[in-house]
Order: C-alpha cells, then sequence, then structure tokens
C-alpha cells in the first residue's frame, strides 16, 4: 500500500480489505501490516476497534451514494464507466457482506444507514424526472436496499469462508456481470404487464399494509403502455 497516502486513511482501506477477507474478528495486527504500520498507529488514530469499524461504515456508505448518484444522474455512460471499474469496490462490498453476517444491532444500524442514504438519492432522482414516482416511497426504498443486500449475501461467500485478498476484484465482477442486466431489464421494463392487479390491490385495503406511504400519492405511471 502507497505510504504517500496518509496513514490514517492506508489504515481504513487495509481494513476494509482484511475484514472483507478474515471476516469481523480480523486481528488489528494483521490490519497493521496490510496497512504498513504499528499496531498502536491504529489505536492513536481510532482508538478502538469499535471506532475503526465506524469509520468503515462510513466509508462504505460515502461510497455507495456517491457510486448511486454518479448511476442516477451520470446517464448510460457513467454506468457503463462504473462497470468498467467496478472491482475498486471490491473491499467495501466485501466488508458490507461481513457485517451483514454476523448480523446483530451493529448491522441492523448499517442497514437503516443505507435505507436513510438511499431514501435521500431516489427523492433527488424522482425530483430530477430520471425516476419513477411512487405511491409508496418510503416503502419503495426499504425493498430495493433490502433487495440488494439480501442478493449480496445469498450470492457471495459464506460468513465462514475465507477470501483470498487477491480474489476480491474477481468475485467482484462476477457478482455485477451475474446481476447486471437482469436488474437493468427489471428497473427499466415493468415485470407485469397487467397494471390492474396493483389497482386491484389498492382498490382494497392492500395500500393500508405499506409502511411509509404517500400521503399524497404520485400519479400512477403506466409503463407498460410505452
Amino acid at each position: 500500500m502507497e505510504h504517500s497516502i496518509p496513514a490514517d486513511e492506508r489504515i481504513l482501506r487495509a481494513a476494509l480489505a482484511r475484514i472483507a477477507v478474515d471476516g469481523l474478528g480480523a486481528p488489528l495486527r494483521v490490519v497493521a501490516q496490510d496497512a504498513g504500520v504499528s499496531a498502536g498507529l491504529i489505536i492513536h488514530h481510532y482508538g478502538s476497534r469499535e471506532k475503526l469499524l465506524e469509520a468503515c461504515d462510513r466509508r462504505v456508505l460515502e461510497v455507495t451514494v456517491e457510486q448511486k448518484r454518479t448511476a442516477i444522474f451520470g446517464g448510460a455512460g457513467a454506468m457503463l464507466a462504473q462497470m468498467a471499474a467496478v472491482e475498486e469496490f471490491a473491499p467495501a462490498v466485501g466488508y458490507v457482506l461481513r457485517r451483514l453476517q454476523a448480523g446483530g444491532p451493529l448491522a441492523e444500524r448499517l442497514i437503516e444507514e443505507f435505507v436513510r442514504n438511499a431514501k435521500g438519492y431516489i427523492e433527488e432522482g424522482v425530483e430530477a424526472g430520471v425516476i419513477s414516482p411512487s405511491r409508496f416511497p418510503e416503502a419503495r426504498v426499504r425493498v430495493l436496499v433490502h433487495m440488494a443486500l439480501g442478493s449480496l449475501v445469498l450470492q457471495l461467500p459464506g460468513q465462514h469462508v475465507r477470501m483470498d485478498l487477491e480474489e476480491l476484484p474477481r468475485w467482484m465482477r462476477e457478482y455485477t456481470d451475474s446481476l447486471m442486466l437482469p436488474l437493468l431489464e427489471l428497473y427499466t421494463t415493468p415485470l407485469l404487464t397487467d397494471p390492474t392487479v396493483l389497482e386491484t390491490y389498492l382498490a382494497g385495503d392492500g395500500a393500508a399494509h405499506a409502511p411509509g406511504a404517500a400521503d399524497d400519492p404520485a400519479p400512477h405511471t403506466d409503463r407498460s403502455s410505452s
């Protein structure tokens, strides 16, 4: 790892990659070795393992928001550029996987942060006219986040399976390539050809079961006729 990069940043990058490989129990001495620093310097910069994990959480949330905004507002060209460089995000994605696999309150908090951040950039996309409005915006955001994180847990290595540091980029590429086409189709083409399924459900008491339903429902956009 380059020593021209500040020590705290080298530590953070090393922690993301090492936890992606070894899990949340990765020894600080190994993180320090990966970063080219002493274990004492980790404590100097971050105070404790818990504070280092909190910093890792913040970093993966920042990376996610930045990349989602680029994909939403940058058009097809920006999305293709992201796909070409997807391997560089492997440590952050691997870290999130390990957090989710460990479960518990910390994983729950991270999930809620993903939902909160997604609510912001999806609202921006709706306002910009690049994302369709929803009658149930908060519920839609939560479903999208749960789908993305659930897919990550299902498709990537199990909790006790150690990954090789050099293989992180490879599985990130394979994971992305396996999902991209069906996801783009799912997000841009209606899955059901009959929109009356939704209308029928809403005519009953279906709307009452959707958490975060909008008080002023957004107009329904029938994409099936486009």
